[in-house]
């Protein structure tokens, strides 16, 4: 893992400053510049070649996205989007991660200085992970075909799917493959809750089968994926005819909550008939409880490390041996849904 060596580009001075100062101490990092509009950040790329960049979403002129958009079409670079967690922001966010973000980080709404450093202090991992991430390395790939003639026979398997860093664009990737009476389908996502409440509706517009957050009681039945991402309640599957989402209130485990470990875990010690994928993301949660699952007899994937945006957790499945096979972006859907087959 190399350094981060990061451009802050936003508008506002105090805003610079205070970015500035908050990835400084972090490990690892190095602020190299700082800009404050799009023509700027242009000059001080070039001269200063960073690695990754922290970019304000809202800027005069070019619009961060806009510049993202430039960023992404000629010289790839890593970079972490800034926007207020507004319901605007949200639409905006997805944007961003349509044009190639790796994270999107929210700006808190009228905090103190205090608060705005407790809530942003996590910045420095997201950014050290993102000058680490395959942005440039990895292949674009292609949203998956749904071929509107395959035959889907559930064989009474249910899915389940963790993702942190770099899943909502993975999400979107593989469950683009699903059809109507897909497979019933868990996804614990490591991801801000207003960001995912606006990507679960975008995906119940777009998808064949139905999106929904993830409830507490929640039974799982076919053409229904429920995607949990409340970070005050873990997400366990609960045994029965059928089996049933639960959410419960418990300290992190390994500093994750909800938890990739107990999803995983809990499917393998209530013998619930599943396949198991971790997909892109930092850290390493999901490995232990995808081993679990292994070695309780369950299909398990993970996705390969040169389509994952950040590898992070791939590795840390592969490293534990805890997955069958490594798959590449644009080919875990199918292989979660041929394991739900019949044929």
């Amino acid at each position: 893992m190399h350094d981060a060596r990061v451009l802050v580009v936003d508008d506002s001075a105090a805003m610079r400053a205070l970015f500035s100062d908050i990835l400084d101490q972090a490990k690892n990092v190095q602020v190299v510049g700082a800009a404050s509009n799009a023509a700027d950040a242009r000059d001080q790329i070039a001269e200063l070649k960073p690695n990754v960049i922290t970019l304000d979403v809202e800027m005069p002129g070019m619009s961060g996205i806009e510049f993202l958009e430039e960023i992404m079409g000629s010289n790839p670079l890593p970079v972490v989007m800034l926007s207020s967690l507004t319901q605007a922001g949200t639409e905006t966010s997805l944007k961003a991660f349509e044009l190639g973000a790796v994270e999107c980080f929210p700006k808190p709404l009228k905090a103190t200085p205090e608060q705005f450093a407790k809530t942003v202090g996590k910045l420095g991992k997201i950014v050290l992970a993102a000058a680490n991430s395959n942005v440039k390395d990895r292949k674009h790939m292609q949203r998956v075909h749904v071929d509107a003639g395959a035959v889907f026979e559930w064989n009474g398997r249910i899915a389940a799917f963790s993702a942190s860093m770099g899943g909502i664009d993975a999400l979107t990737t593989i469950l683009s493959a699903f059809p109507q009476n897909c497979p019933p389908t868990v996804v614990c996502l490591q991801a801000e809750p207003m960001l995912v409440e606006t990507f679960i509706k975008r995906l119940d517009t777009d998808l064949k089968c139905s999106v929904r957050a993830a409830k507490d009681g929640a039974a799982l039945t076919q053409g229904t994926i429920h995607i949990a991402a409340d970070p005050e309640r873990h997400v366990v599957v609960e045994a029965g005819q059928p089996p049933k989402v639960r959410l419960m209130q418990r300290d992190p485990v390994e500093g994750a909550r909800p938890s990739a470990n107990l999803l995983f875990g809990s499917i393998a010690r209530g013998a619930v008939p599943s396949v198991g994928a971790v997909l892109t993301g930092m850290g390493a949660d999901g490995a232990k409880g995808l081993k679990l699952m292994r070695d309780s007899g369950f299909d398990t994937y993970v996705q390969d490390r040169k389509t994952a945006l950040v590898a992070e957790t791939p590795e840390a499945v592969i490293a534990l041996d805890a997955a069958q096979r490594e798959v590449a972006l644009d080919a875990i859907g199918a292989a979660v849904l041929g394991s739900c087959n019949q044929s």
